[in-house]
Protein backbone atom coordinates (compact mmCIF):
# COMPACT_ATOMS: atom_id res chain seq x y z
CA UNK A 1 0.00 0.00 0.00
CA UNK A 2 1.58 3.50 -0.95
CA UNK A 3 1.61 6.48 1.05
CA UNK A 4 0.50 9.43 -0.70
CA UNK A 5 0.09 12.41 1.56
CA UNK A 6 -3.17 12.32 0.82
CA UNK A 7 -6.40 12.78 3.56
CA UNK A 8 -9.18 10.35 3.61
CA UNK A 9 -11.96 12.07 3.07
CA UNK A 10 -15.20 9.09 3.23
CA UNK A 11 -14.26 6.94 0.62
CA UNK A 12 -12.11 10.01 -1.16
CA UNK A 13 -8.61 10.53 -1.09
CA UNK A 14 -7.73 14.22 -1.41
CA UNK A 15 -4.66 16.43 -1.46
CA UNK A 16 -4.57 19.22 0.97
CA UNK A 17 -3.99 22.95 0.06
CA UNK A 18 -3.28 24.72 3.10
CA UNK A 19 0.53 23.84 3.03
CA UNK A 20 2.78 20.92 3.56
CA UNK A 21 4.43 19.28 6.04
CA UNK A 22 6.82 16.05 6.52
CA UNK A 23 7.21 13.60 9.29
CA UNK A 24 10.93 13.41 10.70
CA UNK A 25 12.71 10.48 12.03
CA UNK A 26 13.79 11.46 15.35
CA UNK A 27 16.60 9.63 15.53
CA UNK A 28 18.33 11.34 12.58
CA UNK A 29 16.54 14.69 12.85
CA UNK A 30 15.89 13.99 8.77
CA UNK A 31 12.91 14.61 7.05
CA UNK A 32 10.85 11.92 5.73
CA UNK A 33 8.90 11.76 2.26
CA UNK A 34 6.34 12.23 0.97
CA UNK A 35 4.88 15.79 1.50
CA UNK A 36 1.48 15.32 3.15
CA UNK A 37 -1.50 18.05 2.14
CA UNK A 38 -2.44 19.99 5.38
CA UNK A 39 -6.50 20.88 4.95
CA UNK A 40 -8.62 23.05 6.15
CA UNK A 41 -12.00 24.24 7.40
CA UNK A 42 -13.16 22.97 4.12
CA UNK A 43 -12.18 19.31 4.30
CA UNK A 44 -13.32 19.64 8.19
CA UNK A 45 -16.89 20.56 7.22
CA UNK A 46 -17.08 18.00 4.24
CA UNK A 47 -15.69 14.80 6.53
CA UNK A 48 -18.35 15.96 9.40
CA UNK A 49 -21.02 16.84 6.94
CA UNK A 50 -20.55 12.86 5.61
CA UNK A 51 -20.16 11.42 9.41
CA UNK A 52 -23.64 13.08 10.29
CA UNK A 53 -25.14 11.66 6.99
CA UNK A 54 -24.09 8.40 7.91
CA UNK A 55 -24.96 8.57 11.36
CA UNK A 56 -28.48 7.00 11.86
CA UNK A 57 -27.94 4.24 8.94
CA UNK A 58 -24.84 3.02 11.03
CA UNK A 59 -26.16 3.17 14.39
CA UNK A 60 -28.56 1.25 13.66
CA UNK A 61 -26.40 -1.56 12.10
CA UNK A 62 -26.80 -4.89 13.88
CA UNK A 63 -24.28 -5.70 16.83
CA UNK A 64 -22.87 -8.27 14.21
CA UNK A 65 -22.59 -6.15 11.21
CA UNK A 66 -20.39 -3.70 13.28
CA UNK A 67 -18.34 -6.59 15.05
CA UNK A 68 -17.49 -7.78 11.62
CA UNK A 69 -16.46 -4.67 10.52
CA UNK A 70 -13.94 -3.75 13.24
CA UNK A 71 -12.70 -7.62 12.96
CA UNK A 72 -11.89 -6.26 8.77
CA UNK A 73 -10.02 -3.67 10.27
CA UNK A 74 -7.91 -5.67 12.71
CA UNK A 75 -6.74 -7.95 9.84
CA UNK A 76 -6.42 -5.38 7.27
CA UNK A 77 -4.22 -3.98 9.96
CA UNK A 78 -2.18 -7.25 10.38
CA UNK A 79 -2.44 -7.60 6.43
CA UNK A 80 -0.15 -4.39 6.03
CA UNK A 81 2.68 -6.49 7.19
CA UNK A 82 6.29 -5.20 7.76
CA UNK A 83 5.68 -1.79 6.04
CA UNK A 84 3.74 -0.82 8.54
CA UNK A 85 6.09 -1.46 11.44
CA UNK A 86 9.11 0.08 8.81
CA UNK A 87 7.22 3.37 8.80
CA UNK A 88 5.79 3.88 11.89
CA UNK A 89 10.15 3.01 13.33
CA UNK A 90 11.52 5.88 10.96
CA UNK A 91 8.25 8.05 12.41
CA UNK A 92 9.20 7.40 15.98
CA UNK A 93 12.33 6.08 16.55
CA UNK A 94 10.96 3.14 18.59
CA UNK A 95 12.20 0.10 17.98
CA UNK A 96 10.66 -2.95 16.08
CA UNK A 97 9.66 -4.97 18.80
CA UNK A 98 7.72 -2.38 20.60
CA UNK A 99 5.71 -1.25 17.73
CA UNK A 100 4.98 -4.96 17.12
CA UNK A 101 3.58 -5.12 20.34
CA UNK A 102 1.86 -2.52 20.11
CA UNK A 103 -0.12 -3.25 16.64
CA UNK A 104 -1.00 -6.87 18.58
CA UNK A 105 -2.63 -4.56 21.33
CA UNK A 106 -4.43 -2.16 18.79
CA UNK A 107 -5.58 -5.24 16.56
CA UNK A 108 -6.48 -6.86 20.01
CA UNK A 109 -8.86 -3.66 21.40
CA UNK A 110 -10.79 -4.25 17.94
CA UNK A 111 -11.56 -7.59 19.04
CA UNK A 112 -12.02 -6.98 22.06
CA UNK A 113 -14.86 -4.06 21.42
CA UNK A 114 -16.14 -6.66 18.70
CA UNK A 115 -17.04 -9.28 21.31
CA UNK A 116 -18.69 -6.40 24.07
CA UNK A 117 -20.76 -5.29 20.68
CA UNK A 118 -21.92 -8.69 20.08
CA UNK A 119 -22.90 -9.43 23.80
CA UNK A 120 -24.90 -6.05 23.62
CA UNK A 121 -24.51 -5.49 27.61
CA UNK A 122 -23.43 -1.86 26.29
CA UNK A 123 -27.03 -1.36 25.17
CA UNK A 124 -28.50 -2.03 28.91
CA UNK A 125 -31.12 -3.54 27.73
CA UNK A 126 -33.91 -2.37 30.25
CA UNK A 127 -37.77 -3.45 30.53
CA UNK A 128 -40.31 -2.64 32.73
CA UNK A 129 -43.81 -3.91 32.20
CA UNK A 130 -47.05 -1.41 32.10
CA UNK A 131 -48.93 -1.91 35.24
CA UNK A 132 -52.62 -0.50 34.18
CA UNK A 133 -54.21 -1.53 37.50
CA UNK A 134 -51.79 0.43 39.77
CA UNK A 135 -52.55 3.72 41.53
CA UNK A 136 -51.28 5.49 39.51
CA UNK A 137 -50.86 3.59 36.74
CA UNK A 138 -47.28 2.73 35.28
CA UNK A 139 -46.88 3.34 31.57
CA UNK A 140 -44.77 0.72 29.74
CA UNK A 141 -41.09 1.63 29.79
CA UNK A 142 -38.30 0.47 28.00
CA UNK A 143 -34.56 1.94 27.99
CA UNK A 144 -31.56 1.39 25.66
CA UNK A 145 -28.32 3.05 24.84
CA UNK A 146 -27.67 4.69 21.68
CA UNK A 147 -24.99 6.04 19.97
CA UNK A 148 -24.43 9.85 20.78
CA UNK A 149 -23.05 10.88 17.62
CA UNK A 150 -19.93 11.51 15.31
CA UNK A 151 -16.85 11.60 17.01
CA UNK A 152 -13.48 13.73 17.10
CA UNK A 153 -10.66 11.81 17.97
CA UNK A 154 -7.09 12.91 17.82
CA UNK A 155 -4.02 10.42 17.39
CA UNK A 156 -1.44 10.62 20.43
CA UNK A 157 2.28 10.80 19.83
CA UNK A 158 3.36 8.17 22.29
CA UNK A 159 1.65 5.41 20.61
CA UNK A 160 1.04 5.68 16.76
CA UNK A 161 -1.01 2.78 16.21
CA UNK A 162 -3.06 2.31 19.74
CA UNK A 163 -3.52 5.46 20.72
CA UNK A 164 -4.19 6.70 17.21
CA UNK A 165 -6.09 6.40 13.75
CA UNK A 166 -7.44 3.08 14.80
CA UNK A 167 -6.78 2.77 18.35
CA UNK A 168 -8.86 2.71 21.09
CA UNK A 169 -10.69 5.89 21.04
CA UNK A 170 -12.00 5.69 17.75
CA UNK A 171 -12.53 1.65 18.52
CA UNK A 172 -14.88 2.20 21.24
CA UNK A 173 -16.71 5.05 19.25
CA UNK A 174 -17.07 2.69 16.06
CA UNK A 175 -18.26 0.26 18.29
CA UNK A 176 -20.70 2.10 19.81
CA UNK A 177 -22.31 3.16 16.51
CA UNK A 178 -20.66 6.25 16.22
CA UNK A 179 -18.89 7.50 12.72
CA UNK A 180 -15.42 8.59 13.49
CA UNK A 181 -13.52 11.97 12.25
CA UNK A 182 -9.64 11.86 12.95
CA UNK A 183 -7.16 14.07 13.17
CA UNK A 184 -3.80 12.68 12.58
CA UNK A 185 -0.98 13.22 14.54
CA UNK A 186 1.66 15.42 13.22
CA UNK A 187 4.58 12.99 13.45
CA UNK A 188 3.55 10.10 12.39
CA UNK A 189 1.38 11.00 9.26
CA UNK A 190 2.50 8.23 7.01
CA UNK A 191 1.62 5.17 9.39
CA UNK A 192 -1.65 7.33 10.04
CA UNK A 193 -2.63 6.92 6.33
CA UNK A 194 -1.68 3.44 5.92
CA UNK A 195 -3.80 2.76 8.89
CA UNK A 196 -6.22 4.99 7.52
CA UNK A 197 -6.63 3.27 4.22
CA UNK A 198 -7.39 0.44 6.20
CA UNK A 199 -10.24 1.22 7.81
CA UNK A 200 -11.98 2.97 4.82
CA UNK A 201 -11.70 -0.13 2.79
CA UNK A 202 -13.11 -2.05 5.74
CA UNK A 203 -16.22 0.64 5.28
CA UNK A 204 -16.36 -0.34 1.57
CA UNK A 205 -15.53 -3.81 2.72
CA UNK A 206 -18.73 -4.35 5.00
CA UNK A 207 -21.23 -1.76 2.88
CA UNK A 208 -21.78 1.32 5.27
CA UNK A 209 -22.47 4.91 4.53
CA UNK A 210 -18.87 6.27 3.86
CA UNK A 211 -18.82 9.25 5.90
CA UNK A 212 -18.40 6.41 8.85
CA UNK A 213 -14.80 7.31 8.83
CA UNK A 214 -12.80 10.90 8.00
CA UNK A 215 -8.65 11.28 8.36
CA UNK A 216 -7.71 14.85 8.34
CA UNK A 217 -4.21 16.19 8.62
CA UNK A 218 -3.39 19.97 9.54
CA UNK A 219 -0.88 21.59 10.28
CA UNK A 220 -1.65 24.07 12.85
CA UNK A 221 -4.15 24.05 15.85
CA UNK A 222 -7.00 25.82 13.59
CA UNK A 223 -7.83 22.42 11.95
CA UNK A 224 -8.27 20.93 15.06
CA UNK A 225 -10.27 24.14 16.74
CA UNK A 226 -12.38 23.45 13.62
CA UNK A 227 -13.54 20.03 14.05
CA UNK A 228 -14.06 20.15 18.18
CA UNK A 229 -16.16 23.06 16.97
CA UNK A 230 -18.34 21.63 14.13
CA UNK A 231 -22.07 21.16 14.88
CA UNK A 232 -22.17 17.72 13.87
CA UNK A 233 -19.74 16.64 16.19
CA UNK A 234 -20.89 15.31 19.47
CA UNK A 235 -18.15 13.85 21.27
CA UNK A 236 -14.33 14.08 21.45
CA UNK A 237 -11.32 11.57 22.24
CA UNK A 238 -8.04 12.91 22.92
CA UNK A 239 -4.59 11.89 24.92
CA UNK A 240 -1.65 14.45 24.70
CA UNK A 241 -0.50 17.25 27.26
CA UNK A 242 -2.78 19.28 29.44
CA UNK A 243 -2.66 22.34 27.91
CA UNK A 244 -3.68 20.52 24.11
CA UNK A 245 -6.38 18.95 25.89
CA UNK A 246 -7.77 22.30 28.12
CA UNK A 247 -7.80 24.09 24.87
CA UNK A 248 -10.09 21.34 22.83
CA UNK A 249 -11.89 21.48 26.38
CA UNK A 250 -12.52 25.54 25.94
CA UNK A 251 -13.34 25.10 22.22
CA UNK A 252 -16.02 22.29 22.88
CA UNK A 253 -17.47 24.49 26.24
CA UNK A 254 -17.81 27.54 24.17
CA UNK A 255 -20.09 25.61 21.13
CA UNK A 256 -23.71 26.86 21.27
CA UNK A 257 -24.25 23.13 22.50
CA UNK A 258 -21.52 22.13 24.02
CA UNK A 259 -20.29 18.18 24.37
CA UNK A 260 -18.28 16.04 25.87
CA UNK A 261 -13.89 15.75 25.49
CA UNK A 262 -12.41 13.00 27.19
CA UNK A 263 -8.87 14.01 27.13
CA UNK A 264 -6.33 12.15 29.08
CA UNK A 265 -3.57 14.47 29.84
CA UNK A 266 -1.14 14.85 32.27
CA UNK A 267 -0.06 11.67 35.67
CA UNK A 268 2.60 11.68 37.59
CA UNK A 269 1.38 8.17 38.80
CA UNK A 270 2.72 8.09 42.52
CA UNK A 271 4.72 4.70 44.37
CA UNK A 272 4.36 4.92 47.72
CA UNK A 273 7.12 2.93 49.72
CA UNK A 274 5.34 1.31 52.61
CA UNK A 275 8.04 0.72 55.51
CA UNK A 276 8.00 -3.36 55.50
CA UNK A 277 7.98 -3.98 51.99
CA UNK A 278 11.04 -1.37 52.13
CA UNK A 279 12.52 -2.88 54.79
CA UNK A 280 12.62 -6.42 53.36
CA UNK A 281 12.48 -5.20 49.49
CA UNK A 282 14.22 -2.01 49.31
CA UNK A 283 16.97 -3.21 46.29
CA UNK A 284 14.83 -5.25 44.69
CA UNK A 285 12.16 -2.56 44.65
CA UNK A 286 14.76 0.38 43.17
CA UNK A 287 15.95 -1.74 40.50
CA UNK A 288 12.63 -2.94 38.93
CA UNK A 289 11.49 1.21 39.67
CA UNK A 290 14.43 1.72 37.21
CA UNK A 291 13.28 -0.51 34.59
CA UNK A 292 9.71 0.68 34.46
CA UNK A 293 10.57 4.65 35.10
CA UNK A 294 12.69 4.14 31.50
CA UNK A 295 10.32 1.90 29.64
CA UNK A 296 9.71 3.39 26.05
CA UNK A 297 12.03 6.28 27.32
CA UNK A 298 9.51 7.17 29.89
CA UNK A 299 6.91 8.05 27.34
CA UNK A 300 4.23 6.26 29.20
CA UNK A 301 1.04 8.35 30.57
CA UNK A 302 1.61 5.95 33.32
CA UNK A 303 5.13 6.11 34.19
CA UNK A 304 6.41 6.21 37.47
CA UNK A 305 7.47 9.90 38.04
CA UNK A 306 7.37 10.56 41.77
CA UNK A 307 8.12 7.75 44.80
CA UNK A 308 7.04 8.42 48.20
CA UNK A 309 8.79 6.62 51.58
CA UNK A 310 9.47 7.40 54.82
CA UNK A 311 13.17 8.56 55.47
CA UNK A 312 15.65 6.27 57.20
CA UNK A 313 18.40 3.68 56.01
CA UNK A 314 15.66 1.36 53.75
CA UNK A 315 15.15 4.56 52.00
CA UNK A 316 18.29 5.21 51.34
CA UNK A 317 19.34 1.57 49.94
CA UNK A 318 16.27 1.87 47.64
CA UNK A 319 18.11 5.46 46.66
CA UNK A 320 21.81 3.71 46.37
CA UNK A 321 19.75 0.48 44.14
CA UNK A 322 17.52 2.96 42.45
CA UNK A 323 21.05 5.32 41.53
CA UNK A 324 22.99 2.36 40.24
CA UNK A 325 20.33 0.89 38.20
CA UNK A 326 19.79 4.22 36.24
CA UNK A 327 23.75 5.01 35.75
CA UNK A 328 24.07 2.28 33.86
CA UNK A 329 20.81 3.04 31.33
CA UNK A 330 21.46 4.06 28.07
CA UNK A 331 20.17 7.30 26.35
CA UNK A 332 17.06 6.60 24.10
CA UNK A 333 15.01 8.49 21.47
CA UNK A 334 12.75 10.46 22.38
CA UNK A 335 9.32 10.53 19.80
CA UNK A 336 9.88 14.03 18.50
CA UNK A 337 12.27 17.04 18.89
CA UNK A 338 9.50 19.09 20.48
CA UNK A 339 9.03 15.96 22.80
CA UNK A 340 12.87 16.03 23.54
CA UNK A 341 13.08 19.94 23.73
CA UNK A 342 9.77 19.87 26.57
CA UNK A 343 11.83 17.31 28.52
CA UNK A 344 14.74 19.02 28.67
CA UNK A 345 13.44 22.13 29.75
CA UNK A 346 11.68 19.94 32.19
CA UNK A 347 14.44 18.58 33.73
CA UNK A 348 16.42 21.75 33.68
CA UNK A 349 14.20 23.56 35.94
CA UNK A 350 13.20 20.33 38.46
CA UNK A 351 16.87 20.39 38.75
CA UNK A 352 16.93 24.08 40.02
CA UNK A 353 14.35 24.40 42.63
CA UNK A 354 15.48 24.99 46.10
CA UNK A 355 15.43 22.11 47.70
CA UNK A 356 15.64 19.56 44.92
CA UNK A 357 18.65 17.13 44.94
CA UNK A 358 19.87 15.56 41.53
CA UNK A 359 20.60 12.22 42.61
CA UNK A 360 22.06 10.43 39.55
CA UNK A 361 21.89 10.28 35.58
CA UNK A 362 21.79 7.83 33.35
CA UNK A 363 24.23 7.51 30.57
CA UNK A 364 24.84 10.42 28.51
CA UNK A 365 23.40 11.33 25.29
CA UNK A 366 24.87 11.54 21.87
CA UNK A 367 21.95 11.31 19.25
CA UNK A 368 19.93 14.05 18.27
CA UNK A 369 16.96 13.18 20.22
CA UNK A 370 18.27 11.32 22.88
CA UNK A 371 17.28 11.47 26.47
CA UNK A 372 19.53 10.68 29.40
CA UNK A 373 17.73 9.69 32.45
CA UNK A 374 17.42 11.85 35.35
CA UNK A 375 16.42 11.18 39.12
CA UNK A 376 15.67 13.78 41.57
CA UNK A 377 15.15 13.52 45.56
CA UNK A 378 13.19 16.43 47.91
CA UNK A 379 11.46 16.38 51.39
CA UNK A 380 8.04 16.04 51.96
CA UNK A 381 7.88 19.57 53.48
CA UNK A 382 9.41 20.93 50.26
CA UNK A 383 7.15 19.03 48.11
CA UNK A 384 4.16 19.96 49.74
CA UNK A 385 4.63 23.81 49.46
CA UNK A 386 6.47 23.70 45.84
CA UNK A 387 3.83 23.57 42.91
CA UNK A 388 5.98 22.92 40.37
CA UNK A 389 7.29 19.40 41.64
CA UNK A 390 3.99 17.99 40.50
CA UNK A 391 4.38 19.29 37.07
CA UNK A 392 4.82 16.23 34.41
CA UNK A 393 7.66 15.85 33.20
CA UNK A 394 7.37 13.60 30.25
CA UNK A 395 9.99 11.19 29.94
CA UNK A 396 12.21 9.30 32.21
CA UNK A 397 12.70 11.55 35.37
CA UNK A 398 11.55 10.79 38.61
CA UNK A 399 11.41 12.72 41.93
CA UNK A 400 11.62 10.39 45.55
CA UNK A 401 9.89 12.29 48.31
CA UNK A 402 10.92 11.57 51.83
CA UNK A 403 8.47 11.74 54.70
CA UNK A 404 9.55 11.59 57.93
CA UNK A 405 6.72 9.62 59.24
CA UNK A 406 3.43 8.25 58.30
CA UNK A 407 1.07 11.56 58.90
CA UNK A 408 3.76 12.58 56.80
CA UNK A 409 3.15 10.18 53.98
CA UNK A 410 -0.63 10.37 54.20
CA UNK A 411 -0.51 14.45 53.85
CA UNK A 412 1.44 14.06 50.58
CA UNK A 413 -1.26 11.43 49.43
CA UNK A 414 -4.00 13.55 50.10
CA UNK A 415 -1.95 16.58 49.13
CA UNK A 416 -1.85 15.10 45.45
CA UNK A 417 -3.69 15.90 42.30
CA UNK A 418 -5.34 13.33 39.90
CA UNK A 419 -3.89 10.90 38.48
CA UNK A 420 -4.04 7.62 36.09
CA UNK A 421 -2.31 5.21 38.91
CA UNK A 422 -1.40 5.09 42.34
CA UNK A 423 0.54 1.99 43.49
CA UNK A 424 1.62 0.88 46.68
CA UNK A 425 4.76 -1.33 47.50
CA UNK A 426 3.61 -3.33 50.84
CA UNK A 427 4.00 -6.58 52.75
CA UNK A 428 1.39 -8.37 55.27
CA UNK A 429 2.71 -6.07 57.55
CA UNK A 430 1.74 -2.88 56.12
CA UNK A 431 -1.78 -3.74 56.05
CA UNK A 432 -2.71 -1.16 58.79
CA UNK A 433 -0.96 1.75 56.65
CA UNK A 434 -2.15 0.78 53.63
CA UNK A 435 -5.77 0.53 54.66
CA UNK A 436 -5.39 4.69 55.71
CA UNK A 437 -3.73 5.43 52.57
CA UNK A 438 -6.66 3.73 50.74
CA UNK A 439 -9.55 5.96 50.75
CA UNK A 440 -7.20 8.96 49.60
CA UNK A 441 -5.78 6.73 46.60
CA UNK A 442 -9.21 6.01 45.54
CA UNK A 443 -10.60 9.48 45.28
CA UNK A 444 -7.05 10.61 43.73
CA UNK A 445 -6.28 7.44 41.21
CA UNK A 446 -8.70 5.71 38.50
CA UNK A 447 -6.24 2.48 39.17
CA UNK A 448 -4.50 1.67 42.38
CA UNK A 449 -1.82 -1.35 42.11
CA UNK A 450 0.24 -3.77 44.74
CA UNK A 451 3.39 -4.83 44.02
CA UNK A 452 3.62 -3.52 40.78
CA UNK A 453 4.63 -0.84 38.49
CA UNK A 454 2.09 1.38 36.85
CA UNK A 455 3.78 0.56 33.05
CA UNK A 456 1.99 -1.57 30.59
CA UNK A 457 -1.88 -1.41 30.32
CA UNK A 458 -3.65 -4.26 30.45
CA UNK A 459 -6.63 -3.82 27.67
CA UNK A 460 -9.35 -6.01 29.21
CA UNK A 461 -13.15 -5.67 30.52
CA UNK A 462 -12.13 -4.36 34.08
CA UNK A 463 -8.98 -2.14 32.88
CA UNK A 464 -9.68 1.39 34.15
CA UNK A 465 -7.58 4.08 32.13
CA UNK A 466 -8.65 7.67 33.68
CA UNK A 467 -8.89 9.13 36.94
CA UNK A 468 -9.33 12.67 38.30
CA UNK A 469 -8.26 15.73 36.63
CA UNK A 470 -5.81 16.66 35.34
CA UNK A 471 -4.92 13.27 34.50
CA UNK A 472 -8.62 13.20 32.57
CA UNK A 473 -11.20 15.63 31.57
CA UNK A 474 -13.90 13.77 33.05
CA UNK A 475 -12.93 10.49 35.93
CA UNK A 476 -16.11 8.93 35.52
CA UNK A 477 -14.84 7.33 32.20
CA UNK A 478 -11.88 5.16 31.14
CA UNK A 479 -9.93 5.22 27.89
CA UNK A 480 -8.97 1.52 27.79
CA UNK A 481 -10.92 -1.54 27.94
CA UNK A 482 -14.03 -2.76 27.48
CA UNK A 483 -15.83 0.20 29.11
CA UNK A 484 -14.86 2.62 26.81
CA UNK A 485 -17.40 2.16 24.92
CA UNK A 486 -19.73 4.09 27.65
CA UNK A 487 -18.07 7.54 27.03
CA UNK A 488 -19.99 7.66 23.32
CA UNK A 489 -23.53 6.08 24.17
CA UNK A 490 -26.53 7.98 26.14
CA UNK A 491 -29.69 6.14 27.62
CA UNK A 492 -33.13 7.09 25.62
CA UNK A 493 -36.52 5.29 27.33
CA UNK A 494 -39.41 4.75 25.18
CA UNK A 495 -42.72 4.98 26.41
CA UNK A 496 -46.12 3.12 25.39
CA UNK A 497 -44.19 2.89 22.30
CA UNK A 498 -46.25 0.16 19.88
CA UNK A 499 -44.84 -2.96 18.89
CA UNK A 500 -43.95 -2.65 15.52
CA UNK A 501 -41.95 0.57 16.36
CA UNK A 502 -39.75 -0.67 19.18
CA UNK A 503 -35.87 -0.97 18.60
CA UNK A 504 -34.97 -4.75 17.70
CA UNK A 505 -32.96 -4.91 21.28
CA UNK A 506 -36.15 -4.07 23.08
CA UNK A 507 -38.66 -6.08 21.71
CA UNK A 508 -40.79 -8.96 23.79
CA UNK A 509 -39.56 -11.85 22.09
CA UNK A 510 -35.96 -10.76 22.63
CA UNK A 511 -34.41 -11.10 18.68
CA UNK A 512 -30.86 -10.13 19.43
CA UNK A 513 -30.54 -12.78 22.65
CA UNK A 514 -29.34 -9.96 24.77
CA UNK A 515 -29.24 -10.11 28.28
CA UNK A 516 -31.84 -7.80 29.59
CA UNK A 517 -33.13 -6.59 32.56
CA UNK A 518 -36.57 -7.09 32.81
CA UNK A 519 -39.10 -5.63 35.63
CA UNK A 520 -35.46 -5.50 38.28
CA UNK A 521 -34.90 -8.89 37.38
CA UNK A 522 -31.73 -9.76 34.95
CA UNK A 523 -32.01 -12.57 32.48
CA UNK A 524 -29.36 -13.69 30.41
CA UNK A 525 -30.98 -13.94 26.93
Amino acid sequence: MNITGEMLIGQSAVRGTEGTLRAINPATNAKIGPDFGAGGASEVARACILAQQAFDTYRETTPEQRAQFLEEIANGILALGPALIERATQESGLPTARLEGERGRTVGQLRLFASVVRSGQYLSATLDSALPERTPPRADLRLRKIAIGPVAVFGASNFPLAFSVAGGDTAAALAAGCPVVVKTHNAHPGTSELVGRVIQQAVAACKLPEGVFSLIIGTGNEVGQALVSHPAIKAVGFTGSRQGGLALMRAAAQRREPIPVYAEMSSINPMFLLPHALAARATQIGSAFIDSLTMGVGQFCTNPGLVIGLAGEHLVQFQEAAQKALQAKAAGTMLTPGIHSAYVDGVERMGKIAGVDTLAHGLAASAPCAAQAVLFSTDAATFLATEQLEDEIFGPSSLIVACRNEDEMRAVAEHLAGQLTATLQLDSDDHALARKLLPTLERKAGRILVNGYPTGVEVSHAMVHGGPFPATSDSRSTSVGASAIDRFVRPVCYQDIPTGLLPTALQDDNPLNLARTVNGELLLG
